[in-house]
C-alpha cells in the first residue's frame, strides 16, 4: 500500500518540495522551481490552493482521480488527502500553490468565515476551470500575497496577508458562480437525475428500510460532494437541497393521502418517518394543513 506523507506545517511542505521557508504559516510556491515528481500521497493539515498551468499527471484527491486541464484551481483543506500519479512518467510540474496554516487565520474574519468557502470540501472533479482573464486575476492575487510574505514580518504582515487571501477566495466564489452558469446543461442533467433519484427512492422500500433520503445520500448517489451538490441545487432552483427533498417528499405524501385505505401513520412509515408526529409537523409546515385536514379538504 502506498505510503501517505503527513503535512502538518508549512515548513514540512517546503522540505518535501525543496523550497525555502520565508514565513512559518503561509507560502506561495512556484512549481516551476521545484524538482520533477512522479507519484505521492499526502495527508494535509494545512489549507492549499493549487493552480495548475499544464497537465502534470492525474491528481488523486481522496480516492478520486482528476485529469488536470490548463488553468485549473483545486482546493484542499486540513484533514484531506491528495496526491499526484504520473503513471510512472517523470514530469516537471508547472503552476503555483498557496499554502497556509489554520493558525494564520485564527481570530480573523477569514477564520470565522472559512466554512463559507464551501469549495474547500468539493471533490477534485468539481475543480474550478479558469478563463485567461480569471487566471490573470488569480495570479495577481498570488503575486500580492508573495510580495507581502517576502517583506520583513511586522505587526501589519498578518492583516495584509490574510486580507489578500480573502480577496483571492472571494474571486474564486465569483468564478464558481460563473462556472455554475456556464455549465447550465450539465447542471440541468444533474437536476433531472436528482428528481429521478428521489422518485425511484419513494417508489422503493428504501424509505421504510433507510429512512428519509439525506442530502449526503443523494450527493453520493450522484457522485458529487455534498457541498458542491448543495451549492449547485441552490443555484439552479433557489432552494436548498434539503428543502428540495422535503418538497418532493410532500408531493409524494399528498398523492398517498388520497388513498383512504391507508392510515396517516402508515403513510408516514412508508415515506421514512420513524414517528407520525414528525411527518405531521413537516406536512403542516409545508402546506399549512395537517395530513388529516388535507385529506378532509380533498
Amino acid at each position: 500500500m502506498e505510503q501517505v506523507e503527513r503535512i502538518d506545517t508549512v515548513g514540512q511542505y517546503h522540505r518535501l518540495v525543496g523550497v525555502n521557508t520565508l514565513h512559518p504559516l503561509v507560502s506561495v510556491v512556484n512549481f516551476n522551481e521545484i524538482p520533477t515528481i512522479q507519484q505521492f500521497r499526502r495527508y494535509m493539515g494545512v489549507y492549499a490552493v493549487f493552480l495548475k498551468d499544464i497537465k502534470c499527471g492525474d491528481m488523486m484527491y481522496g480516492c478520486q482521480p482528476y485529469d488536470y486541464e490548463d488553468g485549473t484551481l483545486v482546493f484542499v483543506s486540513p484533514g484531506q488527502v491528495y496526491g499526484i500519479d504520473s503513471k510512472g512518467v517523470v514530469i516537471k510540474p508547472s503552476g503555483y500553490g498557496l499554502i497556509f496554516h489554520p493558525d494564520l487565520i485564527t481570530g480573523t474574519t477569514l477564520g470565522k468565515n472559512i466554512k463559507d468557502y464551501t469549495f474547500f470540501s468539493y471533490e477534485v472533479n468539481e475543480a474550478l476551470h479558469l478563463s485567461k482573464k480569471e487566471r490573470k486575476t488569480i495570479l495577481d492575487c498570488l503575486e500580492k500575497i508573495a510580495a507581502e510574505i517576502a517583506q520583513n514580518i511586522d505587526k501589519h504582515s498578518k492583516t495584509l496577508i490574510v486580507s489578500n487571501i480573502e480577496v483571492l477566495l472571494n474571486y474564486c466564489m465569483r468564478f464558481y458562480d460563473r462556472q455554475f452558469i456556464t455549465r447550465n446543461n450539465v447542471n440541468k442533467d444533474i437536476l433531472m437525475r436528482f428528481e429521478e433519484l428521489l422518485r425511484n427512492y419513494f417508489l422503493s422500500d428504501k424509505p421504510f428500510l433507510l429512512g428519509l433520503p439525506s442530502v449526503s445520500y443523494c450527493a453520493e448517489e450522484l457522485h458529487l460532494s455534498p457541498n458542491y451538490f448543495g451549492d449547485l441545487i441552490k443555484k439552479e432552483t433557489g432552494s436548498t437541497a434539503l428543502d428540495y427533498i422535503q418538497t418532493k417528499l410532500i408531493e409524494e405524501a399528498k398523492e398517498r393521502i388520497f388513498d383512504h385505505s391507508k392510515s396517516i401513520n402508515n403513510i408516514a412509515n412508508e415515506l421514512g418517518f420513524k414517528y407520525q408526529q414528525h411527518f405531521t409537523r413537516l406536512f403542516k409546515q409545508k402546506t399549512g394543513y395537517t395530513p388529516n385536514e388535507y385529506r378532509s379538504l380533498n
